[in-house]
């Protein structure tokens, strides 16, 4: 069974750093893209930021731009979020995402390009 468990959201300050892990069993990570989305409440899911299946390439929603940085340690089978600098508006329940083609030198930013997903961590940022 294909699990992939999001941890690390909880409750922080505006200007404060949180450091989300996505930790996946059942199969292997690397050669998957991975990505990570969020949904706020009454909002639909958006993407955050992406990592191809060797971590060469990545990419950030505008939004978080300069503020997360996506990782992953493929030995470990797990992906890392970082995220600094949060903001009120980063609120959300952040899930984290695997395609289930191999993808060595390509990420995704769109959802319905994934397959496998977490069941998701909450962040929230006060002001």
């Amino acid at each position: 069974q294909v699990q992939h468990v999001e941890s690390g959201g909880g409750l922080v300050q505006a200007g404060g750093s949180l450091r989300l892990s996505c930790a996946a069993s059942g199969r292997p990570i690397s050669g998957s893209a991975m990505g990570w989305f969020r949904q706020a409440p009454g909002k639909e899911r958006e993407f955050v930021a992406a990592i191809s299946g060797s971590g060469g390439s990545t990419a950030y929603a505008d939004s978080v731009k300069g503020r997360f940085t996506i990782s992953r340690d493929n030995p470990k089978n797990t992906v890392y979020l970082q995220m600094n600098s949060l903001l009120p508006e980063d609120t959300a329940v952040y899930y984290c995402a695997a395609t289930i083609i191999y993808s060595s030198e390509t990420y995704y930013k769109t959802a319905n390009q994934y397959y496998y997903w977490g069941q998701g961590t909450q962040v929230t940022v006060s002001s």
